[in-house]
């Protein structure tokens, strides 16, 4: 079941536009049904196929700070067509209903779906751990950055040139551990919404 992720740059017109930059980001490492293409102004959207993945692409949105991110979960009009602006369904609706309620949420993302008390939870969760992520310390990041990409905390420690202890701190004070638990259910709850 595809995903519509509609995202918003905050304060745009006091800010630079860093839509091309997001949009180059995001489709040169993101599987899309869509590719992640500006569809109004300051405005971009992409579609998805995988609920891991909309988890994954949030929480880099949400680190990178500065947007407003709705996501839709449900069945879209097929076959697709050429490019995102052209799609149509009931997930490119809910997108646009979730960007304007995140507009008003203090995460500033929300989750609208074909199911909408799983939405609801999915958005919850997804709040929480926007919330985690917005938060962690720089020392955090560079813990979480380097264990998240495979290495053991012995290795990031020398990378670091900290101990490993200190390394484990990191990851308890960014609640690495809390993030890898919620991380699957956030993914669970969309699948759910979708219907």
């Amino acid at each position: 079941m595809p995903y519509v992720l509609t995202v918003d740059q905050k304060g745009s017109r006091r800010t630079l536009d860093r839509v091309a930059d997001a949009l180059q980001e995001l489709n040169a490492d993101v599987p899309t049904l869509l590719a992640f293409e500006r569809t109004a102004g300051d405005e971009f959207q992409g579609v998805l196929d995988d609920p891991d993945r909309v988890v994954d692409v949030v929480l880099r949105l949400v680190r990178a700070g500065g947007w407003s991110i709705g996501v839709g979960a449900g069945p879209v009009q097929t076959p697709l067509p050429p490019t995102t602006r052209a799609g149509a369904g009931q997930a490119f609706l809910s997108a646009r209903r979730a960007v304007d309620a995140a507009k008003q949420r203090p995460s500033r993302l929300a989750v609208r779906g074909a199911v909408p008390a799983d939405a609801g939870d999915a958005q919850a969760v997804l709040s929480a751990l926007a919330v985690l992520v917005d938060r962690r310390s720089p020392q955090a990041w560079e813990a979480i950055s380097l264990v998240g990409g495979g290495r053991t905390q012995a290795e990031a420690a020398t990378t670091l040139g900290i101990s490993r202890q200190a390394v484990g701190q990191r990851l308890a004070a960014g609640l690495w551990d809390l993030e890898r638990e919620l991380r699957p259910t956030a993914a669970r709850l969309l699948s759910r919404a979708a219907g």
